[in-house]
């Protein structure tokens, strides 16, 4: 009995997801629950757990892109693998009697179905040669379409035959290549085979120099192109040389001296005379995350009608307050005292008295939140990610620091759910820790208002006629004026500066 595994549903607004790495192989035998494999979408990475216990059989590979509800394995519960189990002595006997012979059937390839918005992909490039022999679900090509990148495995054994060359733009369904099936491997893909008889042997220097040798995972091909590296100037440390993303993380760029490998500047026809030093230039495509989040922020401007207003606070009364207590709070809650706390329990607090910042537009229908879900806007290796703090307005300052150290942590380890990243009420996002001075951060769509913390800056400001040097930052409230109007958004942002220039307010709720 077999039982097939698919691609689960794992958000509302997800429709196709990317295989990032399998942890079990072809074969492998598996128990129920066990972690298989990475599956990304453009929101989050998390895993696929085995549904049943038995032989594994691999339908999807890394980097193939399924639609939810795809077939991404089967288990034979049955238990019993069916892989060859015989001796190499056995196997060597066996071999003049299985001669390559080819069926006579000729199997067309043609470009799978990727998604529901993608009518068309691109032959990024070939990793099998036309004329080459190649086994049944090996990975033979790479296809770009305008949301990920996912590599094309063969549909049947026999000899490739290409069809389209690389570079080539493709519609869904169009073809692709040509399979010669045969019932059996030339002899020296055979012979090949016999000398891998153990796991141990399966990662000799004969299988790493194979295709998975100096390529790249999703998530460790977007870090490589960050850093401007390709796979051939890092070493894998996965299965058959594969480059995880711990290798992508560790890898650094060598610097080469510019001078011997680019040519004298008077040697350019092009460059105006006295034009000096290198005017190199490179390309990188955008992942599919960038992609989707581009997409995104486009839509919400060209769909609401956004606003920002500003103010700016005096941090000094929350400074002295951490400064006098942040060694007993860390001391008996464990975790430290941070201006968080103190934003999310201000913003809580005049979300409540303002509901239509906390609201959102559904068709023709405004929807007001009794709750406060504060996202929070992290910087991630993938990218920004939103995780939220639910009930926020319930929680006590070491609740919410907690629940923000967990969620930060989490993001950074590329271990955020669906379920934490969607649903917020109302975001805030700090680009102070980066040093911005002022900023007009962009809603987070369906939400209506964002909040933008910049960095802490000394001025002078006159108090009761007098000059002093304060700490200040300036507060940017982004909101849709569709929802909000212009005495909503300054009078909420009004009582922010309020609770956070005398923080004893928000103790006594006043």
């Amino acid at each position: 009995m077999s039982k097939e595994i698919k691609v689960p549903a794992v958000g509302e607004s997800i429709t196709e997801v990317t295989v990032g790495q399998w942890f079990k192989s072809e074969g492998d035998h598996v128990e129920m629950d066990e972690v298989l494999c990475e599956l990304e979408s453009d929101k989050a990475t998390f895993e696929l757990p085995a549904e049943a216990s038995g032989i594994l059989r691999i339908k999807a590979q890394e980097g193939d892109t399924l639609e939810i509800g795809a077939l991404i394995c089967v288990i034979d519960e049955s238990g019993v693998d069916t892989a060859p189990t015989s001796t190499p002595e056995a196997k060597t006997k066996s071999e003049p009697s299985s001669a390559p012979a080819p069926s006579g059937e000729i199997k067309e390839m043609v470009v799978p179905t990727v998604g529901e918005s993608i009518t068309e992909v691109t032959l990024a490039n070939w990793l099998k040669a036309d004329g080459d022999f190649v086994e049944l679900d090996e990975i033979i090509a790479e296809v770009d379409s305008d949301k990920a990148t996912f590599e094309l495995p063969a549909e049947a054994q026999g000899i490739l035959r290409h069809v389209a060359q690389e570079g080539d733009t493709l519609e869904i369904g169009g073809m692709i290549c040509k399979i010669e099936v045969m019932d059996s491997a030339p002899a020296s893909e055979e012979k090949t085979s016999t000398d891998s008889v153990s796991n141990e042997a399966s990662t000799s220097d004969s299988s790493n120099d194979g295709y998975a040798k100096g390529h790249a995972s999703p998530a460790a091909a977007k870090i490589l192109a960050e850093k401007g590296l390709s796979g051939s100037e890092v070493s894998g440390t996965g299965k058959d040389g594969r480059i995880t993303k711990e290798d992508a993380l560790a890898a650094k760029k060598v610097e080469t001296p510019k001078a011997a490998s680019a040519p004298a500047p008077s040697k350019s026809e092009s460059a105006p005379v006295g034009v000096t030093g290198s005017r190199n230039e490179r390309r990188e495509k955008m992942s599919s995350l960038r992609k989707t989040v581009s997409k995104r922020l486009v839509s919400v401007k060209n769909e609401t009608a956004m606003l920002t207003t500003f103010n700016e606070v005096n941090m000094k009364p929350i400074m002295e307050l951490r400064s006098k207590f942040k060694e007993q709070f860390k001391e008996k809650h464990g975790v430290g005292l941070g201006f968080m706390s103190f934003f999310t329990k201000a913003v809580c607090v005049a979300l409540q008295e303002w509901p239509a910042v906390n609201a959102k537009i559904d068709g023709n229908e405004m929807v007001f939140s009794d709750y406060c879900d504060i996202s929070i806007a992290v910087s991630a290796p993938k990218g920004l990610v939103v995780p939220v703090i639910r009930n926020a307005e319930t929680l006590s300052f070491d609740q919410i620091e907690k629940e923000v150290v967990r969620l930060a942590t989490k993001a950074r380890d590329n271990k955020l759910s669906i379920e934490e990243m969607t649903g917020g009420t109302f975001t805030i996002t700090n680009g102070g820790i980066f040093g911005s001075m002022m900023s007009t951060p962009i809603i987070n769509a369906p939400q209506s208002a964002i909040l933008g913390m910049h960095n802490i800056v000394e001025r002078p400001m006159a108090v009761n006629g007098e000059v002093k040097i304060l700490p200040m930052m300036y507060l940017a409230l982004s909101y849709d004026h569709r929802i909000i109007d212009g005495r909503e958004s300054v009078s909420f942002l009004v009582r922010v500066k309020q609770l956070l220039e005398d923080p004893t307010r928000l103790m006594f709720g006043v």
